[in-house]
């Protein structure tokens, strides 16, 4: 995660709040975004050099990108405003855990599906079941905080 898009995910933040839609939904794309950039940056490290064990870089890959994100929204207090949470969570930490875990389960399901049918349903199905499961997610969330 670049700097440049840090500030992109703060200003898309600040856009959706003046067009009223809610946090969490933002927050469960920009999770979605951060969990895919982290699946990315390690397939490439896995690919420029196949020799280095993967063990020693996913994890740290994971929460480096996970940090690359939150310490600037703390340090920019969009995060930690008072009374901007559900269930006593912030609600863009919220909605990057909801949207992290609507991307993986997309993918997994994804996999699961190939696994059992041996076949692809339809094109783009890789990108179509993470997809739509943050845009299930995001949906389910504008309902729920719509006042």
């Amino acid at each position: 995660m670049c700097p440049i898009c840090t500030v992109t995910v703060i200003a898309g933040l600040g856009i959706s709040r003046a067009l009223g839609i809610d946090d969490i939904v933002s927050a469960i794309w920009v999770g979605g975004l951060i969990l895919s950039l982290s699946f990315i940056t390690v397939a490439w490290v896995k690919k420029k050099w196949p020799k280095v064990d993967s063990r020693y870089y996913t994890i740290p890959t994971f929460v480096l990108m996970y940090l690359f994100v939150l310490i600037p929204l703390k340090l920019d207090h969009t995060i930690g405003i008072y009374k901007n949470t559900i269930l006593g969570i912030d609600k863009i930490i919220f909605g990057i855990i909801i949207g992290s875990v609507a991307l993986l389960l997309g993918s997994l399901g994804d996999k699961l599906q190939r696994r059992k049918f041996k076949k692809i349903f339809f094109p783009f199905q890789k990108v179509v079941f993470p997809v739509l499961l943050l845009i299930i997610a995001s949906v389910i969330f504008f309902f729920l905080t719509k006042h």
